[in-house]
């Protein structure tokens, strides 16, 4: 755990260190959350009443979950999601109805704003398919010598390793910018397809199997081909993964990752830097790894509630995980609730019907009802238990936590499928701060910490005294 150490005297005192700072880390960091309340701070930047603090202005995405009265309160209503004004009903049932692959023309339209011609989309195609497979020796040298745990991290270091790669990497112009995030939509299959392979390999000590991308498939064909031993998959497989994809596009710019975005490319920074921070955010599991909890949680509950048929029995686990004393005790039944939409999560209503052929034609009936009941009965147990009406939609994790398991997508590569779908919407939001924003983003923290005295060095107290070659924790 400790770096290399000259003595035993010195690891323990290494030792020590780390495990006595608990205390002090807690005490100099925590802050009275009344202090909030008196200095009017927006904690996560949200108002008293939930509602986002509006920090910019964007043509990229429109999220739409309430209505506000008169005095600024929440009026709940059904929620509708735009692309560049697109609602994503309208996008995903013409895609549905002439039956094609829709991710690649979703991101034409978020990047450049418009909905592409015919012709315009081949071309976009074209240089999507010329950047599917990833500079020569990049695999070997950055993704297979040197294996992560964990898919999120190595598409991060991949994503900054790219600089190397690009001939032009610090060109912030939207027509070069433009250009790196095509190159990174065609990169990015492979890097987390390869980055699969390769922790499956070194840490699962599974067989490694290296699928070529092949440029003329859609990005959904890819993955699926690449992640999957022998590279098999069904039109409707793929179709229904390019459908989770374009779901999983765009959001907004208030979103961690995508206000991520905002925040660094405000700095001047290069495109690499600016997409491996979105990758770091949308790793952390209160924002893009909520679909993996899905799974967790269903294998949770069947393996406690066998007969899901057994309604009674169902109810009695579902309480217990609401009030914290089963699944991981957090007391959140993931899929469910959502910070903006109140009576439905349009991305969750159409994977839903999505979901359901799935199902069938995979013989996953039972799950899918087991879903349903969830999206049915967990705002009913909630309000009994708490003793008023909440609203509790099913989010968007829901179905695709359903999908992604019907699909047999591992759960490591859950969230870098979430960053190769938003990493449209990310070059989107990027570009349209380096030509909008022009503003270096900079809020203010308030200190709360009062002055001190200075101390000498030879007059501080210690936590930690030798004596007797061992290492004693002494209280200040």
């Amino acid at each position: 755990m400790f770096e290399k150490i000259k003595s035993r005297q010195q690891a323990v005192e290494h030792e020590a260190l780390y495990r006595n700072s608990y205390k002090l880390l807690a005490a100099t960091n925590s802050i009275d959350p009344q202090l909030y309340k008196e200095n009017d701070v927006k904690r996560g930047l949200r108002n008293s009443n939930g509602t986002g603090v509006v920090v910019g202005l964007t043509h990229v995405g429109e999220v739409c979950g309430y209505d506000t009265d008169e005095n600024g309160n929440k009026i709940p209503r059904e929620g509708q999601l735009f692309y560049r004004g697109y609602s994503i009903d309208d996008l995903i049932n013409n895609i549905i109805e002439e039956d094609r692959f829709g991710f690649e023309e979703v991101s034409f339209l978020l990047l450049m704003g418009k909905l592409p011609s015919k012709r315009e989309l081949e071309v976009f195609n074209d240089i999507l398919g010329s950047h599917r497979e990833l500079p020569e020796g990049f695999a070997r040298d950055m993704i297979l010598t040197a294996p992560s745990n964990n898919i999120m991290n190595k598409l991060a270091r991949s994503v900054l390793a790219l600089y190397c790669y690009d001939d032009n990497p610090d060109d912030i112009s939207p027509t070069n910018v433009l250009r790196q995030s095509i190159n990174l939509m065609g990169y990015f299959p492979a890097i987390i397809s390869y980055a699969y392979q390769a922790k499956s390999s070194f840490f699962d000590n599974k067989s490694l199997h290296l699928h070529p991308p092949i440029s003329e498939l859609s990005t959904s064909e890819n993955i699926l081909r690449m992640i999957r031993p022998m590279g098999e998959y069904t039109d409707l497989e793929a179709k229904l993964l390019d459908i989770c994809m374009i779901l999983h596009a765009e959001h907004g710019g208030g979103n961690n990752s995508s206000f991520t975005t905002h925040l660094i490319s405000s700095t001047g920074t290069d495109t690499y830097s600016a997409i491996a921070a979105a990758v770091g955010s949308l790793k952390g599991p209160k924002h893009g790894g909520a679909n993996i909890a899905v799974i967790r949680m269903m294998d949770d509950i069947k393996k406690h509630v066998p007969d899901t048929g057994n309604k009674s029995k169902l109810d009695d686990y579902l309480v217990k995980i609401l009030k914290g004393e089963a699944n991981d005790r957090t007391g959140l039944v993931y899929g469910m609730g959502h910070a903006i939409y109140t009576l439905s999560d349009p991305r969750a209503v159409i994977l839903k019907k999505m979901a359901k052929k799935l199902a069938v034609s995979k013989d996953l009936i039972e799950d899918y009802l087991l879903c349903d009941y969830i999206e049915k009965r967990v705002p009913e147990l909630y309000s009994e238990m708490v003793g008023r009406e909440v609203n509790m939609p099913a989010n968007v994790d829901l179905y695709s936590g359903f999908v992604y398991s019907a699909l047999d997508i591992p759960n490591d590569i859950a969230t870098p499928l979430f960053a190769t779908a938003r990493l449209s919407g990310w070059c989107a939001h990027r570009l349209e701060e380096l030509v909008a924003g022009g503003k270096l983003m900079r809020p203010a923290y308030k200190s709360v910490q009062p002055c001190q005295e200075y101390v000498p060095i030879n007059e501080r107290p210690t936590t930690l005294t030798l004596k007797k070659n061992k290492l004693m924790s002494q209280p200040e």
